[in-house]
């Protein structure tokens, strides 16, 4: 598979995503955009999330629906038949490695790393920031999966350089207490 081809194909989709989300969600005010993943790396997909939903989240817990993608109001929502291709594509592809661990490894390794600079490139064009005037939480993550403390503290810093970025990491402190 030509990565380079696939990132291009992810930032497009993400782009889409991001426009058709906001053409249609952004008076609940935009505050987050995702793309995730699984362990199986079968799959690309999106999410988004609004501070209208979570004004309607239990306080108690609510930083954790801020910033778990899997509880966003929008998720799998946006640019459906650029991640159905994308999606299609991981799948055929996968098949060359049902008998290859380290080939698969490899596989997964470059998509995950793919999504993130994905987003790290959106980001640093500020195409989030010039579309909805203000900061965007962003994130990458896997379903059904959890990160080492060290790796998620990395990519948070990596794709955040706001006020979402402290805010996690405050947040992230208290995990296990």
């Amino acid at each position: 598979m030509d990565f380079g081809i696939l990132k291009q194909q992810i930032e497009n989709a993400a782009k889409k995503a991001f426009l058709e989300m906001y053409e249609k969600h952004g008076a609940e005010k935009i505050y987050s955009f995702a793309l995730y993943s699984d362990e199986g790396a079968m799959t690309v997909c999106p999410a988004t999330n609004t501070i209208k939903v979570l004004e309607t989240v239990d306080q108690e817990d609510a930083l954790y629906y801020k910033y778990e993608p899997a509880e966003w109001t929008y998720e799998m929502e946006g640019a459906n038949d650029e991640f159905d291709t994308i999606c299609t594509q991981l799948r055929s592809e996968l098949e060359k490695y049902e008998e290859d661990d380290q080939g698969f490894q490899n596989f997964q390794t470059k998509l995950y790393s793919s999504c993130i600079e994905v987003l790290e490139k959106l980001k640093n064009e500020r195409f989030f920031t010039s579309i909805t005037g203000e900061d965007i939480f962003l994130i990458f993550t896997i379903s059904e999966y959890e990160f080492e403390i060290e790796e998620v503290k990395e990519l948070i810093i990596r794709l955040n350089d706001n006020q979402y970025q402290r805010e996690y990491l405050e947040w992230m402190a208290t995990w296990g207490n």
